[in-house]
């Protein structure tokens, strides 16, 4: 396609998009932290020295060339908590379920029996009708094994009764979470990743972020129960979901990790 003097191929317009939208994530993931700030500024002294370059003033635009070739070392210093959690993103199975669909068909899984999914349901209930806090991650295709070495090892099988202990107030590995995967108890105690999403509710506590962290960064259903209010809510690609009843709960973990 040619319009006046500039020829605009297909391609062209494929990277004008493809440019616009890895801009769009990045500004998505910083959106409301310090490092919108610090990238504005980088992206301003940018703007200037394009303007520098056209308008041939050699000795600044020299200088500042060589501040922007330094500074890109200096950016994935000053970004590296950015930069780690945009790679995340990139490699994370919702990210690519989400916006390429066909690659689901790919997707391994580990479904969890309609026995354990019982077994997970009634502790689930039982902890939020004492009021005591838990957060149960169950895996839907990965080992997480980065997120157990975290915890205590146990690799027991699914017991209402185990997961009850785990969770009580005066038990050691209360705090954490424990991790599912295969339908055995991998871990309990672990430490999950803590979501820095502006758009949370102020009233949910570490609970709900360390959730909500979790399935951003993994392809997990994580569930919580909250300590204060005796509430079941469900943690799924970053979002939360409350939980109004227990046949709820097992429909929907039937529905998301069932086989």
């Amino acid at each position: 396609m040619t319009t006046g003097f500039i020829t605009v191929r297909f391609l062209d317009i494929v990277d004008i998009f493809l440019v616009a939208f890895l801009l769009y994530q990045l500004y998505m993931l910083i959106r409301g932290t310090v490092a919108i700030r610090i990238f504005i500024g980088v992206f301003s002294i940018y703007l200037f020295w394009l303007l520098v370059k056209a308008m041939n003033m050699a000795l600044l635009g020299s200088i500042l060339g060589q501040v922007i070739g330094v500074g890109v070392i200096a950016l994935l210093i000053v970004f590296q908590q950015e930069i780690r959690r945009f790679l995340l993103m990139l490699g994370n199975r919702n990210f690519i379920n989400q916006h390429i669909p066909f690659l689901k068909l790919f997707r391994p899984s580990t479904p969890v029996s309609s026995n354990e999914i019982e077994k997970i349901t009634n502790a689930s209930e039982r902890l939020a009708n004492n009021y005591e806090g838990g957060l149960i991650v169950i895996s839907r295709g990965s080992e997480l094994k980065t997120y157990i070495s975290t915890g205590e090892a146990i690799n027991a099988d699914i017991s209402e009764r185990l997961i009850a202990n785990i969770f009580y107030k005066n038990s050691p590995l209360h705090d954490g979470a424990i991790i599912i995967v295969n339908d055995k108890i991998k871990a309990a105690g672990c430490v999950l990743p803590v979501s820095n999403n502006p758009d949370i509710p102020k009233d949910l506590g570490l609970r709900h972020r360390a959730a909500i962290g979790m399935t951003e960064n993994t392809n997990t259903i994580v569930i919580i129960i909250s300590e204060q209010t005796g509430k079941i809510s469900v943690s799924k690609e970053g979002k939360i979901y409350k939980i109004n009843s227990q046949n709820r709960l097992k429909l929907f973990l039937t529905k998301e990790v069932g086989q």
